[in-house]
């Protein structure tokens, strides 16, 4: 069987391929396992690394069985001694039957480390490391339930186009106790029922981290959606009104965003008693056609169908703002592809527990294994002892081109990115009927945020159109209180810019950062809006020559050929 084979070379990640576990599972080609068996295989045995270690290197295994290479011991240790089903693979597989070789000691082994642990049945010890907790101090002596530092908090979205927030807490959290602060959130075991309204985003609520509603009805049927707090900034920053017509989202995928501008839609126009779907559309673009195919899985499942027609294959840089289908767009939002720094997880997400090599045989794979299942074993991490895990714990979709690198070539590519990111912004500004615009990066970078921002003010054509910042104090309230601003350096240090003083400060006090690592519970993100003063706008009637087009319904008809396995509603996007 492959999974383990597959596994370890995804977790020795040889050729440095880049983003989150998710999106390098799902985007490679050639899997014989199922992509949804090998993320829950790879991120449970992560999260046990620590003690598996331990007890791998004291039941001495490595130093006996050939076949097994470190990660190898670590995936089948783990499924040996924590799955349900035990090793997946049949009886005569040459892998389980080195494992089993050796159930005895392992089992022996593992019971001294939860004793050790201080834990006297094995659902304690479960629940607290999947509370994701240390297993116990320098002097082995266990440490209590609950982190030294707050872990990134399960954030969910209401989606409102399906439910409201009080029907959730009164079905979904029924038996969850409402908290004051988000840290007693924040440290709470994974089963703990407890949850935290958000003070900043409408029917946005924190559960504890790890928490798991994946299997539950409320998610599968598309109320509730997991999406990071920061992720929610850039549709609800730019809030659509009635007047503002048509609506383009444009990198769309995998939907998250697209999905809560649409219920921020049908919110304003339930507000103001008017049907979302006859007063405007939302145009999803997506230019990769397998993308797109999970996009309008994600809006069909949200209930988002009579808002959205998804623009599969379609690349927003191509689109002729003068092109009489886009005549009624009155406001635009930007989540361009970026560096990806502020996920939670890229550089201290986290950490591979390796059982030491020093007594182990070379990785190879074993002269006596058959011909026809003969297969080049994984390369081993460098790191012997601790290797970053390679994913992030958001599950978010990040950028297609991470970096990798020296510092010269980090330059490059952030040089790269913000070139296109200033393009992109650009073009949406030509949109002749346009007066609302939000740009967002899940990057901690000036360079793609309040560099990108800056160019883009001082452009000619902004300029001439009247394109401005838009100020603090004319944010939507939740965005207006949100306390962490722009970078003021990042403002005043723009080669060729004239931006110091009071016009910096305007800039810095309306660009928001949110900073992963916090109290706050974020990853590290930016977000910021324009405005266009002057006559225009979009018309208050779209043409009636629309509806021949396919506006009327919205409906998320799809350009794509081959589809893609979903796994639902993930945490960014």
């Amino acid at each position: 069987m492959s999974l383990y084979y597959e596994a370890a070379a995804i977790l020795a990640n040889a050729d440095n391929t880049g983003g989150s576990l998710k999106s390098r599972i799902y985007g490679k080609k050639g899997l014989k396992s199922s992509p949804a068996h090998l993320y829950a295989l790879i991120s449970e045995t992560t999260k046990w690394s620590a003690v598996l270690k331990e007890v791998v290197e004291k039941s001495g295994i490595l130093k006996e069985e050939r076949k097994l290479t470190p990660l190898l011991a670590l995936l089948l240790s783990h499924d040996l001694l924590l799955a349900k089903g035990g090793v997946a693979a049949p009886k005569d597989h040459v892998l389980k039957q080195a494992i089993l070789r050796h159930k005895a000691r392992l089992s022996a082994e593992f019971t001294k480390a939860r004793l050790k642990a201080g834990f006297h049945t094995a659902e304690a010890f479960r629940e607290h490391i999947n509370a994701g907790s240390s297993i116990s101090n320098a002097s082995g002596e266990h440490d209590g339930d609950q982190t030294t530092e707050p872990e990134h908090p399960r954030w969910i979205r209401i989606n409102t186009i399906k439910t409201t927030l009080e029907t959730e807490l009164r079905t979904t959290f029924a038996d969850y106790q409402q908290m004051d602060s988000l840290a007693s959130v924040m440290r709470a075991p994974s089963t703990s029922r407890r949850l935290r309204l958000d003070a900043h985003i409408p029917d946005l609520i924190a559960l504890p981290p790890r928490a798991d509603l994946s299997k539950h009805r409320a998610y599968l049927n598309g109320n509730i959606i997991f999406q990071d707090k920061a992720s929610c900034f850039p549709a609800y920053l730019l809030s659509p009104s009635v007047d503002d017509c048509d609506v383009i989202d444009a990198c769309a995928a995998p939907g998250n965003k697209t999905t809560h501008l649409a219920a921020v839609i049908t919110a304003s126009a339930a507000s103001q008693e008017a049907q979302p779907s006859s007063h405007r559309r939302i145009l999803a673009f997506e230019r990769d056609k397998r993308r797109a195919i999970t996009l309008a899985k994600m809006i069909t499942l949200a209930g988002a169908d009579s808002l959205v027609t998804v623009k599969g294959g379609k690349d927003f840089l191509t689109v002729d703002p003068s092109a009489h289908d886009y005549c009624s767009v009155g406001a635009l939002l930007l989540d361009p592809s970026c560096s990806g720094s502020g996920i939670v997880g890229r550089d201290d997400g986290p950490t591979l527990h390796l059982p030491s090599t020093a007594a182990a045989n070379p990785c190879t794979a074993p002269s006596s294994r058959p011909k026809k299942r003969k297969r080049k074993a994984p390369p081993v991490p460098k790191a012997a002892d601790e290797t970053p895990a390679p994913f992030s714990t958001t599950d978010a979709e990040v950028e297609e081109n991470p970096l990798f690198g020296s510092s010269e070539n980090t330059k490059a590519r952030l040089e790269s990115l913000s070139s296109f990111q200033l393009k992109l912004l650009k073009h949406a500004m030509s949109f002749p009927a346009a007066r609302k615009i939000s740009y967002s990066t899940c990057s901690i970078h000036a360079e793609e945020n309040e560099h990108v921002v800056l160019s883009a003010l001082q452009h000619s054509a902004a300029v001439g159109l009247g394109w401005r910042i838009l100020r603090r104090e004319e944010q939507v309230d939740g965005m207006r209180r949100w306390p962490v601003r722009g970078d003021v350096q990042a403002v005043e240090a723009l080669p060729g810019g004239k931006w110091s003083g009071e016009l910096a400060e305007t800039v810095r006090e309306a660009c928001i950062r949110c900073e992963k690592g916090t109290g706050e519970g974020t990853m590290g993100f930016f977000v910021a809006g324009f405005v266009r003063d002057g006559e225009g706008g979009p018309p208050a009637v779209r043409e009636a020559a629309n509806g021949d087009q396919g506006a009327a319904g919205g409906t998320s008809n799809v350009e794509g050929e081959d589809e893609e396995e979903w796994e639902g509603f993930s945490d960014g996007g």
